[in-house]
């Protein structure tokens, strides 16, 4: 016969496993206060996930974004089209880093947000939860972009085959309102090795990729429109920074008398970037009396 004490700690242990347990099955969630917020992030804990609502999203504008015209003009008609229920594509924006990506789909989230669009920030470890996302906006009157910031696949991982089959490669034909917007530093998402051009084999005068190329260009061709950003120039770096100190408050003069920092600070960073031109307007603006 067990001994009360001992029965007692038993219990204890057995109510903290089964404590720990309950995070890990699945449970009911209440459906999304679609009022609540523009923006949203797809969350996940154990098995369950559940959208949470973005309180503060970035305020970051459209008038906000220099440097990159053609870029900001490519999506915000594409996202113009999609929010008046046209024809519009999926977004693949890749190339330098800083450049205004990540940004630009921001500022697209600000300027059309009265018309109805929202969106849902999706981390690329969550991707295989894309059709259950999907699932729950179909039939919605708002329009949804599902944003995957800073996208790419290493090699074994099998995340992607969730992403191509939302895209365009299910049975299921994908939903009007939804969209995907993802930003990237790989133009094919995936990292492509010199082994893979051994793989190309020649039919008559044509060169014919190998399959393992093959595999990674049909990930990103899903993608209907691509959109490529390229390193800064000096000019542009300048541009940008001038304008974020000039929103920060800093005076003109002083503006004008620090372009010669601003340009060391980057040679330091390594990078002219926007991102580079916004972090040294900051730490300027803090050095205002």
């Amino acid at each position: 016969m067990i001994a009360p004490d001992r029965l007692e700690e038993l219990f204890d242990r057995a109510d903290r496993v089964l404590a720990r347990l309950e995070n890990l099955l699945p449970g009911t969630q209440p459906p999304p206060d679609w009022n609540a917020a523009v923006a949203f992030r797809w969350r996940k804990r154990g098995t369950q996930g559940w959208l949470q609502p973005v309180t503060k999203p970035h305020p970051i504008r459209l008038a906000d974004i220099e440097t990159v015209d053609e870029q900001k003009a490519r999506i915000v008609a594409n996202t113009r089209q999609f929010v008046a229920g046209h024809g519009a594509n999926n977004v693949l924006l890749t190339g330098a880093r800083g450049c205004g990506k990540s940004s630009l789909v921001k500022a697209v989230l600000n300027e059309f947000a009265a018309d109805g669009l929202r969106l849902i920030e999706v981390d690329k470890d969550d991707l295989i939860d894309l059709p259950d996302i999907v699932e729950l906006l179909q039939g919605r009157p708002e329009r949804f972009i599902l944003f995957c910031d800073d996208l790419s696949f290493e090699a074994g991982e099998t995340a992607y085959k969730a992403l191509k089959s939302v895209l365009d490669g299910s049975v299921a034909a994908p939903p009007d309102n939804v969209l995907i917007y993802a930003t990237s530093n790989r133009r094919h998402l995936m990292p492509e090795y010199m082994a893979e051009n051994l793989e190309q084999h020649r039919v008559g005068e044509e060169i014919h990729p190998g399959e393992a190329i093959e595999e990674k260009i049909s990930l990103s061709e899903r993608f209907g429109l691509w959109i490529s950003f390229y390193p800064f120039s000096q000019d542009d770096y300048l541009a940008v920074f001038a304008h974020w100190a000039a929103v920060l408050g800093v005076p003109a003069a002083v503006i004008a008398a620090s372009e010669r920092e601003a340009l060391n600070w980057a040679l330091a960073r390594g990078s002219r970037s926007g991102r580079v031109a916004w972090q040294f307007a900051r730490d300027l603006a803090g050095r205002q009396p």
